[in-house]
């Protein structure tokens, strides 16, 4: 039996992977063609085009290679008259971004969980060599510890726009975090901390009355979409759930009140305590698609824990508001939020990274009134296949109508062939290799969804 389920796994990783590549093929003239007649127009205006020279023009190193939202800084500090400068890990050297007219310059370096010494070195020989004003992480979840972690290396030689390490751990855990926003006097869901799958079986949820879910504390890029509610009408269904999940001392779990209402995201920019850059978003467990929204009372809440905290760097949450307004965070992440993208067309991004807040009453700068809504192009052709009638149809049409997508710029072409038809080809290619399945492809990412993630 286990001989033919490991057959069956290779064909299947084999017919999916290629199956894919072909799909790609398959769309490849149409956006060779956009991009084509994209460069085409650009060299036609470009005697007519404004180059802007900055006052005071930074040196700006930006990780994340491989993901959109580094790409949207690069084009920000770009559009300012900053010189950028991408950076990944030796995986990512495939990175389609690093075509964009944005970037000076592109590097890897070893992951620092895997090679920490030969990360710290390659990184700070590139920050001497290239003169770098400002680190600014666009981290993994993986990474933004590390990130942390070399922040005292590299700021004898430039500014290091990261939370301490301290202050990263704590905002990660899921746990911690919700401990530290009740301590502020924030509104929190009732959360336990997890570490053995017998204090769940243990809990008497008649007497508590609420539903719960469960998220691993240690980041999980495919159980985290589990949304399934304890306690489950059948016990032993719920036993053989609980005892499926990897839960132990070393990789704690979060037992967390499901609160329903309507799910948003948050972006914010911070420096010293003040937020100078933020957005707020509809979300949903699978989100590739940004537009802002006004929330006061999500706001008021991100604004609090931030002052309190006095942090500089970029945050992320994710936010519950009940029926009745109340406002719940369901998680922190302590790295930047994919919902940048709705500053694609803002000018004063850079700005709020660079510079502090000219006094207190400054307020942050929010997407552009008549700024287009986010999409990814080809997440939205994959979402062709679950249209099941003329109404969802009508709401497809009008989301790629309204809005824009997070990658393809006309004056910047180049990332969206290249992030669809090399990065993301070359990783299936090593999948097929290896005969390697995987759970989705994250456009939005850059990168393959796996089970065991590498």
């Amino acid at each position: 039996m286990a001989l033919i389920l490991f057959v069956q796994g290779r064909l299947y990783a084999l017919c999916q992977n290629i199956g894919t590549i072909a799909l790609l093929l398959i769309v490849l003239p149409f956006n060779l063609l956009m991009v084509t007649l994209s460069i085409i127009w650009n060299f036609i205006g470009k005697p007519f085009q404004t180059k802007i020279v900055a006052e005071n023009p930074k040196n700006v190193l930006i990780t994340g290679a491989k993901m959109t939202k580094s790409l949207q800084l690069a084009r920000s500090f770009h559009a300012a008259g900053h010189k950028v400068f991408l950076l990944e890990s030796n995986k990512y050297w495939l990175s389609g971004n690093r075509f964009s007219n944005a970037v000076s310059g592109f590097y890897t370096v070893p992951a620092p969980n895997k090679n920490w010494d030969g990360y710290c070195q390659e990184l700070v020989e590139i920050i001497k060599n290239k003169n770098i004003d400002i680190f600014i992480p666009v981290s993994s979840a993986v990474v933004s510890y590390y990130e942390s972690l070399v922040k005292p290396i590299l700021s004898d030689y430039c500014e290091v726009f990261h939370f301490d390490p301290d202050i990263t751990k704590m905002l990660d855990n899921k746990f911690t975090f919700i401990e530290k926003a009740k301590s502020f006097g924030l509104s929190v869901p009732k959360s336990f901390l997890i570490t053995n799958p017998e204090q769940i079986l243990n809990f008497n949820f008649a007497a508590d009355g609420s539903k719960y879910i469960l998220k691993s504390i240690n980041y999980d890029s495919v159980r985290r979409l589990n949304m399934t509610k304890l306690p489950m009408n059948s016990k032993s269904k719920m036993e053989e759930f609980i005892n499926s999940l990897p839960i132990s001392e070393k990789n704690p779990w979060i037992m967390q009140e499901f609160v329903k209402g309507k799910e948003y995201c948050t972006h914010s920019t911070v420096r010293k305590g003040k937020i100078r850059l933020y957005c707020c978003c509809e979300s949903s467990e699978f989100q590739v698609n940004y537009q802002h929204l006004e929330q006061p009372k999500i706001y008021e809440w991100v604004e609090k824990f931030v002052r309190e905290l006095n942090i500089t760097g970029q945050i992320s949450f994710d936010f519950i508001q009940t029926e009745d307004g109340r406002v719940f965070p369901i998680e922190c992440n302590p790295r930047t939020h994919s919902a940048i993208t709705t500053f694609h067309d803002h000018p004063g991004v850079a700005n709020a990274y660079l510079k502090d807040s000219q006094n207190d009453n400054e307020t942050p700068i929010l997407p552009l009134p008549n700024s287009k809504p986010t999409y990814w192009t080809y997440h939205e052709l994959w979402r062709l296949k679950e249209i099941k009638s003329l109404g969802k149809l009508k709401a497809w049409v009008e989301r790629i109508t309204v809005g824009t997508d997070a990658i393809f710029q006309v004056n910047d072409p180049l990332p969206f062939l290249m992030v669809h038809h090399w990065q993301i080809p070359l990783l299936l290619l090593g999948n097929l290799r290896k005969l390697k399945s995987w759970v989705s492809i994250d456009f939005c990412i850059g990168k393959l969804v796996e089970l065991q993630e590498e």
